[in-house]
């Protein structure tokens, strides 16, 4: 079973106290990024309905899609995602791949094969491993979905292009590390990764580029 989970804005906190003290170097990152969100989300099939649909667009897209497929599914039910026909999948939006992906989710989850839910009390080797059995979920969307939904404490996407970009002009490196680099970078986080990695984002979105971005790979 995982650890605490971090649920509130006083865990965002406790967290970013932590992180300075493990690297001094973040400091200067908690104030030049200014607040930093919580940004959780309900766990379960439409908190990784919204991930799929979200990746590698913009926010405006990404609402977009989602409402769409709000409409056209009445909801974001496994049953009603899973029968949508290809038509309607155009009309939200959906690449083919996407439309795999996200159907191929919610038969998972109607047949029994797969609960996300039960991810939120699974380590996060575990969970991630169960969830990138599932074809078209790599481990960024499974990172995100334990980061958000899940509220696990120890998750860093380093496979993130703005967790990436960010994490280069912040501390200073010549360009964004790739993904093996920051990873081995944000070792020394732990076990507070999940909130470093609010942190980046947060000073992406402030120095960086215009507020909310998306975070694509």
């Amino acid at each position: 079973m995982q650890a605490r989970t971090i649920e509130t804005s006083k865990d965002i906190a406790e967290g970013l106290t932590a992180l300075v003290q493990l690297d001094a170097r973040l400091a200067e990152v908690v104030e030049r990024a200014g607040p930093v969100p919580l940004r959780r989300r309900t766990p379960g099939f439409e908190g990784l309905a919204q991930i799929i649909v979200s990746q590698m667009v913009s926010k405006a897209a990404a609402a977009a899609f989602w409402q769409r497929l709000v409409e056209e599914a009445g909801g974001c039910r496994p049953a009603r995602v899973a029968r949508l026909s290809d038509a309607q999948c155009r009309r939200i939006g959906l690449s083919r791949s996407r439309e795999r992906t996200l159907k191929g989710a919610a038969e998972a989850v109607l047949s029994g094969r797969f609960d996300p839910q039960a991810l939120c009390l699974m380590s996060a080797d575990a969970a991630i491993a169960s969830m990138t059995a599932l074809k078209g979920i790599g481990v960024w969307t499974a990172e995100v979905y334990l980061l958000f939904c899940a509220g696990h404490r120890d998750v860093f996407p380093a496979g993130d292009l703005a967790l990436r970009k960010a994490a280069g002009h912040a501390l200073g490196l010549e360009g964004p590390p790739d993904e093996k680099t920051l990873r081995g970078i944000a070792r020394r986080w732990r076990p507070w990764r999940s909130v470093a990695a609010r942190l980046f984002w947060a000073y992406y979105s402030s120095n960086l580029r215009d507020p909310a971005p998306r975070h694509s790979r």
